[in-house]
């Protein structure tokens, strides 16, 4: 096997495992439709933000940051020069990077409590 043939197969499945794992996250808030709010917050703590539609109708939303280290690497080559062989070495630094997903339930009022009637699907990084 080729290496673009090896690279474009490992991209390939890497596509696969982005659509297979899209929609877990989707998937836990669809269970949560038809349950009162309460067991939301239950499980998740109190929302971030809460938005009044009108008509008896909100959107209740939960923030929640990720931080990942991505690791620094080093690598380098021989090459020969006018002076010799000499050995070249390239550094890429490490990072932190972060990022915010916003996960929001819209509820209706019903005999004095809020019930969960839909969600927003987060966008695929947050799945």
């Amino acid at each position: 096997m080729s290496l673009s043939t090896a690279r474009r197969a490992v991209g390939t499945l890497a596509v696969a495992a982005a659509i297979f794992l899209a929609g877990c996250q989707s998937d836990v808030m669809k269970g949560y439709i038809g349950q009162p709010l309460e067991s939301v917050i239950i499980d998740y703590g109190p929302p971030t933000s809460v938005i009044e539609l009108g008509r008896g109708q909100r959107a209740y939303q939960w923030s929640k940051i990720s931080t990942n280290a991505v690791a620094g690497s080093t690598s380098g080559e021989y090459r020969d020069t006018r002076r010799g062989t000499r050995y070249e070495e390239y550094t890429t630094p490490g990072y932190v990077e972060q990022q915010e997903c916003f996960y929001t339930f819209y509820a209706t009022r019903s005999e004095g409590r809020w019930y969960i009637t839909n969600f927003r699907k987060p966008k695929l990084e947050c799945e």
